[in-house]
């Protein structure tokens, strides 16, 4: 397999002492990792160092087996990425929106993009303007812009926000689908642990800025009932006590 993402001593400090310490990740070609942490782990933080939004303090991020500060346009074009909040020009409709991010990639198709709004379940409304969009729409449309261009990696912060039963099952679909037919690649932050459970291979555990453990959802569900028994009695071995769910 080949190594997609490596983190060496990945580190970003901020004033109120919040951040990351010594991250090392490595992702090969098809996993599904789950990032999994309280509130402030430094989740979000890890997201925006490895997609170049924000520089760290110390150590390094590879894209592909390249450095992301020397080749990160050749890097990039080949990710995914939606972090945080999506946010649009309100004033487009679904399909001009998706028309303006595939003009970064001119071979792109207008039948691709109605097969990608089609699969988040936003075809029927591809004419209609994002202002009058639900959140869960909004989110959706977000997900269509970060697999558009087919990218063999693809980041996601949260992408079940504000989605329904319907949407989330979509999502959990869209991934699958994604991995298992063009060997897609995805690192995955989320609360939502019981979708993490079916979808993930492999999960880590952010706390207090530091990978705190990792790894195969299914030898860990050997042991345990679920992820989320796993996860509390992780968190509770890194506070040193116990923990209020």
């Amino acid at each position: 397999m080949n190594t997609v993402l490596a983190t060496n001593q990945l580190t970003k400090q901020y004033g109120n002492q919040r951040g990351i310490r010594d991250i090392q990740l490595e992702l090969q070609s098809g996993d599904i990792y789950g990032l999994l942490g309280p509130n402030g782990a430094g989740k979000t933080t890890i997201l925006k160092l490895i997609t170049g939004l924000i520089r760290p303090d110390r150590g390094t991020v590879q894209l592909f087996g390249q450095d992301l500060t020397e080749h990160y346009e050749h890097g990039m074009r080949r990710v995914g990425c939606m972090i945080e909040s999506a946010d649009f020009h309100e004033f487009l409709t679904a399909s001009q929106y998706l028309r303006l991010v595939s003009q970064f990639y001119p071979e792109l198709t207008e039948k691709h993009r109605e097969e990608v709004l089609d699969r988040v379940g936003l075809l029927a409304v591809r004419d209609r303007r994002i202002r009058g969009f639900s959140t869960g729409m909004k989110q959706k449309l977000a997900l269509a812009a970060a697999i558009l261009p087919k990218p063999e990696f693809v980041i996601l912060d949260e992408p079940t926000n504000g989605l329904d039963i319907e949407g989330t099952v979509m999502f959990r679909e869209l991934v699958k689908h994604c991995s298992e037919e063009r060997g897609t690649t995805f690192l995955i932050s989320s609360h939502m642990i019981h979708e993490l459970e079916q979808l993930c291979s492999r999960v880590g555990i952010i706390f207090d800025g530091k990978l705190h453990t990792e790894g195969y959802v299914s030898e860990l569900l050997e042991h345990n009932q679920s992820l989320e028994q796993f996860y509390i009695h992780e968190l509770q071995q890194a506070k040193g006590g116990t923990v209020h769910v």
